[in-house]
Formats: C-alpha cells, sequence, structure tokens
C-alpha cells in the first residue's frame, strides 16, 4: 500500500485545531477564576461557565485524539471523527482535515 501525505497532514491539522481552541478554552475558564479574587478578594467558581466549558475540553481531546490515530494511521472511523470535532473550533481546518481523512480511508488499518 502506498502511504501519502494526507493522513499526516489531516491529523496536524486536527491537532493543531484542537490544541488551539483547547488554550483559548483554558484561558477563557481558568482567566476569570484568578482574576476574580483579586478584584473581590474572594473566590467564587462561575457554575455557568464550567458548564459550557466541559463539552468543549471533551471536543478538543476528541479531536487531539482523532489527529494523533490520523497520524498513526490507526482507526479510521476515530481518526474521521477527530477530524468532525475538529470543524467546531475552526472550520476551515476542520473541513480539510474531514476531506483529507476520507480520501484517505485506504492507508489505514
Amino acid at each position: 500500500m502506498k502511504k501519502t501525505w494526507m493522513p499526516t497532514v489531516a491529523g496536524i491539522l486536527d491537532i493543531v485545531a484542537g490544541g488551539l481552541s483547547l488554550s483559548v478554552l483554558l484561558l477563557f475558564a481558568v482567566g476569570p477564576m484568578i482574576i476574580m479574587p483579586l478584584n473581590e478578594g474572594t473566590f467564587s467558581l462561575n457554575w455557568s461557565l464550567f458548564l459550557m466549558v466541559i463539552p468543549g475540553l471533551a471536543i478538543e481531546a476528541l479531536a487531539i485524539v482523532g489527529g494523533v490515530f490520523a497520524i498513526q494511521r490507526r482507526k479510521w472511523r476515530w481518526a474521521l471523527a477527530g477530524s468532525i470535532a475538529a470543524f467546531f473550533p475552526s472550520w476551515p481546518l476542520g473541513i480539510a482535515a474531514i476531506v483529507l481523512t476520507i480520501l484517505s480511508k485506504n492507508e489505514f488499518e
């Protein structure tokens, strides 16, 4: 079987989209917890923000795991799920990753 560049690029796009979004998500989740005690002198956990962050963390983790599987050329369904998850934070990277993952299906174990 001939190996092409497509699964590797799809995996890198998944990891980049997931990693960038994960860092921004953590910044918005942790940032208020650091700044609020400095301003008010007390620590309060914003549960609504916390409940919005948890699904985002799950989606970004799926994008990163799918990217790893795409680079390894293993478990095509997980790689495709990761590419679909990468679509939500960054649709240009996600669309490219989905297309490349679908086109390179026969290279996976």
